[in-house]
């Protein structure tokens, strides 16, 4: 399990602040699928996910949920709710089994005078804006193919690693939908897709599909590709 040592925000504490911080750490374990806190909860506790991996969602008034990421230990939660005395924005569900520590907001201020402290706080208050920024421009901008192409060239290792259903509800597509654009993509013959082994035929076309946000104004890039390696359908 991390440990407080372990995490960046922390290091630079002396020994005896870090002992202070521990004694008031509460940790609690939790299973796979459990809640941490809903969307609009408040805490005066800094979470601390110690070991394990969650997800944070929004949820819409149809009862859907807006998947904003997914954090593995050691990540801090909730800095903004409790800097701002504001209810948290979104829902915390742990997606394995894991430990989250809880940390009593009153002693994070009272160690915002040393300055590595406080320089480690605001980058990660600012990696979380950022993190918002693109959610947004994901949710608002980009079409369900877009955010599939986008998907598969920053992160290809993804489809490794997670199944189908999960990679679509980190995109917040239904699983038909996210199939159906795998199964255009495959058929266009922009990648060649089996299960867990991805592989990227054309990384222009997919660029086009980003840039333009659909896959009908690559299709003179997808022909000139097929072209080019000899591809049949």
């Amino acid at each position: 399990m991390i440990v407080l040592e372990d995490i960046d925000m922390f290091k630079s504490l002396s020994q005896s602040n870090l002992e202070d911080l521990k004694s008031q750490l509460i940790v609690r374990k939790y299973t796979k699928d459990c809640i941490v806190f809903y969307e609009g909860d408040s805490s005066e506790y800094l979470h601390i996910v110690l070991e394990g991996k969650v997800k944070l969602y929004k949820t819409t008034p149809k009862g859907s949920h807006i998947q904003i990421n997914i954090l593995s230990s050691p990540s801090l939660i909730g800095e903004y709710a409790c800097f701002e005395k504001q209810p948290f924005p979104a829902t915390c569900e742990f997606i394995e089994d894991g430990a989250m520590g809880l940390l009593p907001f009153e002693y994070i201020y009272s160690n915002l005078s040393n300055p590595t402290f406080s320089l480690e706080l605001i980058k990660s208050l600012t990696a979380k804006v950022s993190l918002l920024s693109a959610l947004v421009h994901k949710e608002t901008v980009l079409s369900s193919e877009a955010k599939v192409a986008d998907l598969i060239l920053q992160k290809p290792t993804i489809f490794s690693r997670l199944k189908n259903n999960e990679i679509a509800s980190i995109l917040n597509l239904t699983p038909e939908t996210f199939s159906r654009i795998l199964a255009k993509f495959k058929k266009e013959g922009i990648i060649n897709y089996t299960k867990h082994n991805l592989e990227i035929l054309s990384y222009p076309a997919l660029n086009v599909i980003v840039e333009t946000n659909t896959i009908k104004d690559c299709t003179n890039c997808i022909a000139e590709f097929k072209k080019n390696i000899g591809y049949k359908d």
